[in-house]
């Protein structure tokens, strides 16, 4: 199967110690994120977004949990 990714995006200081590393993975595409409180990377695999390792929910999931949560409640209200 061959999935077209974007190219690595790595923004950072112009003359780096420590010589870059690819960043370009079969079937993933990263970003390092240079923020004020530090860095992080930015994976996309197989359509699922990871920062730092850890898989972030989409907005659509997120909902879909919050929809169920308030069914649970609605069912386990005694006045309901």
């Amino acid at each position: 199967m061959s999935i077209c990714l974007l190219p690595e995006v790595v923004l950072g200081e112009p003359d780096p110690i420590q010589t870059q590393l690819p960043l370009a993975a079969e079937g993933v595409q990263r970003y390092v994120w240079h923020a004020v409180h530090g860095e992080m990377l930015i994976e996309v695999r197989d359509g699922s977004a990871y920062v730092n390792g850890k898989r972030v929910e989409s907005v659509d999931e997120t909902l879909r949990h919050l929809d169920d949560l308030k069914s649970v409640e609605n069912s386990q209200d005694p006045f309901g």
